[in-house]
């Protein structure tokens, strides 16, 4: 089997997409997925994302976790499809899409993508920590010296002893300044710390406006990959007008064979 591929990656978060629309790709081939996904005997990515027709949008956001399974909506997947779909001349400068969690809008101007994720009703606040969906459901948590923080150990128990099977990301925050923090992230699925998470980001930017430790309505988000900002607005019926701001970068096209 033979087909052409594309590495993307948005602040560090890397992708491999293809484009489906001729739906010859084996959906359903969990092995190979996982095989693709692999940093050792594939081409190496955080997740595989297709990109097929929709009857009314622009196209579909099919996302897959690196083990191969299908999963929850991926913010820098949303805006690395946005790019590649630029690229296919599928869009200008705007796009709709629908992904898993529904249907999304982003912008692209070069190569920075804003994209609009979905309304977020509720805001759980625990002790200690704070837990919500932004597409994917997210463990918030500050703490310090995040530098040197065990994130894979205490990512992992967290996210199998806290949320059972289906898990949870689990995100570690630090403040920098004023309405600017550091975030590392262990993203199940991938079952390892990742160079960012959009969903993470637009969590940990929500979870810290909530709990008052941001001020503002834009934040900005500092990954080990790179710099992320998210913007939003509060209503008597929890968060709106979220946007997920950042670069996203083609690295280069192969073919698989």
């Amino acid at each position: 089997m033979e087909f052409g591929f594309f590495k993307y990656q948005g602040t560090g978060n890397d992708f491999v997409i293809l484009d489906n629309r001729l739906q010859v790709f084996p959906k359903n081939n969990t092995k190979l997925v996982a095989q693709l996904c692999d940093r050792k005997f594939g081409i190496g990515a955080d997740g595989l994302i297709l990109l097929e027709k929709h009857p009314t949008a622009h196209f579909t956001m099919v996302y897959y976790n690196a083990d191969g399974n299908p999963s929850s909506m991926c913010g820098n997947g949303g805006r690395c499809i946005t790019h590649f779909a630029k690229y296919l001349n599928i869009i200008d400068k705007k796009a709709v899409f629908e992904a898993v969690d529904g249907m999304h809008e982003a912008t692209i101007d070069n190569d920075i993508v804003s994209l609009k994720m979905n309304n977020v009703p509720f805001v759980s606040v625990a002790d200690g920590y704070t837990f919500l969906d932004t597409g994917s459901p997210h463990h918030v948590q500050i703490v310090s010296n995040l530098d040197t923080f065990n994130v894979f150990s205490e990512g992992r128990r967290l996210r199998n002893d806290l949320y059972g099977k289906e898990g949870a990301n689990v995100n570690f925050v630090e403040a920098i300044k004023d309405d600017i923090f550091a975030v590392r992230t262990y993203e199940r699925g991938v079952e390892d710390e990742t160079l960012s998470c959009g969903t993470g980001v637009t969590a940990v930017a929500i979870a810290l406006f909530e709990t008052g430790i941001a001020s503002a309505n834009k934040v900005q988000l500092q990954t080990p990959g790179g710099i992320l900002t998210v913007t939003f607005t509060k209503t008597s019926s929890g968060y709106e007008n979220i946007y997920l701001i950042g670069p996203a970068v083609q690295v280069y096209k192969g073919t698989w064979s």
